[in-house]
């Protein structure tokens, strides 16, 4: 069509007759807009999801590089290790005995904390801070939504705002910086069950009063005296213008119930070793063994202790009291707990026939003994004091139910676990002092903690000794005194206290004081025992199993034949009245409950309870498959005119020519006796010389060492 065409046709027409390419021409802009648009929808979705691709790989990759990391922090800690026990074999094997295991550990710790300071790169970086002012408490867990992306955030601990720039940049040095439920949970079990449960008893109870005086009594004491001079030395820090941020009275207090935990291991291993004086042993032993389940039910009390009104750090009678029965109660149910579940492992050990399984017995015990601690921690109380008093139970009667190779298992595992758990504290100790991103070093605070703790140790230590020397046959003298006060170290359980709680500036002060205490202890105190043995001139080469010399008469056989020797003996043997019953009690009654030895319930019981007894003596108590043994035994419970009397025990027979070591190792058979004669021949040996026997009987120690 020509042009003039349309023209005659009429604009109508003339629409109506154009092609329809041209009548597509208005509408060009229209769909080309809704092309570009759709384009760049489609080029936005795909760049969204290679967006997406790239972070999921980037995520994959962070997690891939923490994963290696993890490996490598805790390959670290294994080399540590490796390398701690072949220098130990070097030290045995050339008889080294100026630095303990646990120093070695420390020392290589120190030195891989110094490479991965100083020799590892920062690997990351820190995004600018967000502030969040309309919160007034830190949450433990945050939600973060990012362009519709939710994040989860945990909370790591308050900083400064002065360290704010200094925050660690090295990913490496974050990850061996470990949470401290991991020593609590992991790592401090076994090391204070493998205390019970290796527990000397013998030794351990001819001392235990003094034990416990020192571990009870002691402890306190030297919490508030050290509390109290600290107090002052943060007064003066205060003065002087060294002290940056608050320090309570309650803080105070809380570093010395800490800082009072001893950890005399260097010592111990040593005295080991050189088999020194066995009731020095005891009584180093035990007070370290007690004193941790001590310091951390005391360091709980405290930090309870909330007084009424606007200052909740002063003085309320009222909230000390109730800090006591905190206390009393915290320890007496940690306490129940621990006995309780070493009774339900000793009934099911001794009702099923697991000892023909020993993997599944061993296992079992491990795992009973293990959930004491967390059994304890989930209901409130302490896990320490709670999987202490399990071991001590376990040893004394879930031990007989064992099979021969359980019970060979157990003692090597719970022994391993123990070495190994403890220098890895050790190790770790010595890596936190370059990797710890919280320190602060005050030399005022650090040096008043040097002459608190001297000063609470002496206070400790020679008082009680006096009054306890009161009372004792068997007198702690000055330089088995001397020794304890030089023994005093510091170790893994005021480390593990005292990285607890590192968020306020007085408890990071504490961590770091702590650190550098157990240093200078285990390294120059620990260094010095053997020194210090020979100067104060205390015995060494004894054997464990040795009692104190005949002329101390720890053990009388007494004439029963006339009045004025009753009534001469009648208060001596009253003032053991309460060990006699108990022993008497658990020997009759608790033994033959809860394992295979003892006599049989059906001679002990009454007559009415003949069904009960029935069912719960074990038939191997008849057939004496089962022998009695003196590691199981503390005291040994006789028949007729023999009362009681303590295994591997020296006694003074009148008649004799001189004294005589009774051995009563049943490792053979169990000891049957009939008589009194038949009693003391057996005791005292067929080789040995002829004792007279008539109108005389054994009784328990005349005046106990406690």
């Amino acid at each position: 069509m020509e042009p003039g065409d349309a023209a005659r046709l009429g604009p109508g027409r003339a629409a109506r007759a154009l092609p329809p390419r041209l009548l597509l021409l208005p509408l060009l802009p229209l769909l080309l807009g809704r092309g570009l648009r759709a384009a760049a929808a489609a080029s936005s979705g795909a760049a969204a999801e290679d967006s997406s691709a790239m972070e999921e790989l980037a995520t994959e990759k962070e997690a891939e590089e923490s994963h290696r990391q993890d490996s490598v922090s805790l390959l670290t800690f294994i080399l540590l290790l490796t390398l701690t026990i072949l220098t130990i074999w070097l030290f045995k094997h050339r008889r080294v005995r100026f630095l303990h295991e646990t120093g070695l550990a420390m020392i290589y710790g120190l030195i891989v904390g110094v490479i991965l300071r100083y020799g590892t790169p920062a690997t990351s970086g820190h995004d600018k801070s967000l502030s969040c002012t309309q919160e007034d408490r830190a949450f433990s867990t945050l939600l973060v939504n990012v362009s519709g992306k939710f994040f989860e955030y945990t909370l790591k601990g308050e900083i400064s705002p002065g360290k704010i720039n200094s925050v660690e940049q090295n990913d490496m040095l974050r990850k061996v910086t470990f949470d401290p439920e991991v020593f609590f949970n992991i790592l401090l079990p076994p090391i204070i069950f493998h205390a019970g449960y290796s527990l000397k008893k013998r030794h351990f109870f001819r001392n235990l009063g003094s034990i416990l005086a020192y571990a009870f009594l002691g402890t306190a004491v030297s919490c508030f005296i050290i509390g109290n001079l600290m107090y002052g030395v943060v007064k003066l820090m205060k003065i002087v213008g060294q002290l940056s941020d608050k320090f309570y009275y309650t803080d105070c207090l809380f570093f010395g119930a800490i800082i009072s935990a001893t950890d005399p291991v260097t010592v111990l291993a040593i005295f080991n070793e050189l088999h020194a004086d066995v009731d020095l042993y005891a009584l180093l032993f035990g007070e370290s063994v007690l004193n941790d389940a001590v310091a951390i039910v005391l360091s709980s009390s405290i930090v309870a202790y909330q007084p009424a009104g606007l200052n909740t750090h002063a003085f309320d009678a009222a909230a000390f009291f109730k800090s006591v029965g905190i206390f009393l109660g915290i320890f007496s149910g940690s306490f129940t707990m621990g006995a309780v579940t070493g009774v339900v492992t000793a009934l099911v050990t001794k009702f099923t026939k697991l000892h023909c399984f020993p993997l599944l017995e061993t296992a079992l015990f491990f795992l009973m003994s293990w959930s004491t601690f967390l059994l304890a921690e989930a209901c409130g109380f302490t896990g320490v004091v709670a999987v202490l008093f399990c071991g001590i139970t376990q040893a004394h009667y879930t031990y007989n139910n064992l099979s021969v190779e359980s019970r060979s298992r157990t003692k090597q595992l719970f022994e391993v676990l123990h070495f190994l758990a403890e220098n890895f504290i050790f190790s770790y100790m010595g890596l936190a002092l370059f990797t710890f991103q919280k320190h602060v070093f005050s030399p005022v605070f650090i040096i008043g903690a040097f002459v608190a703790i001297f000063l609470g140790r002496a206070a400790h230590i020679y008082p009680l000794s006096f009054f306890l020397n009161l009372g004792r046959r068997h007198k702690i003298g000055w330089n088995f005194q001397h020794m304890m006060m030089f023994s005093g170290l510091r170790g893994a359980m005021a480390f593990a206290l005292a990285i607890r709680d590192t968020a306020s500036y007085a408890r990071q002060m504490m961590f770091t004081t702590t650190l550098l205490i157990v240093f200078f202890t285990v390294w120059i105190i620990g260094g010095g025992t053997t020194p210090m043995l020979s100067w104060l001139n205390i015995r060494v080469g004894v054997d464990p199993d040795q009692d104190p010399p005949p002329n101390n008469d720890s053990f009388q056989v007494l004439q029963g034949d006339g009045p004025d020797s009753a009534r001469g003996n009648r208060t001596k043997q009253e003032s053991a009245w309460l060990f006699r019953l108990w022993y008497s009690f658990d020997h009759n009654y608790l033994k033959p409950i809860l394992t295979h030895s003892g006599p049989p319930l059906t001679t002990t019981l009454p007559a009415w309870c003949s069904l009960l007894a029935r069912c719960l003596t074990s038939p191997q108590v008849y057939d004496n498959q089962e022998p009695l043994r003196e590691e199981d035994s503390d005291f040994i419970l006789t028949e007729g005119d023999l009362t009681l009397t303590y295994g591997d025990s020296t006694v003074t027979a009148n008649g004799s020519s001189g004294s005589h070591t009774a051995s009563t190792s049943l490792e053979g058979s169990r000891r049957t006796k009939s008589s009194s004669e038949e009693v003391l021949d057996r005791a005292l040996g067929a080789g040995d010389q002829p004792v007279s026997s008539r109108g005389t009987r054994l009784v328990f120690p005349l005046e106990d060492n406690a």
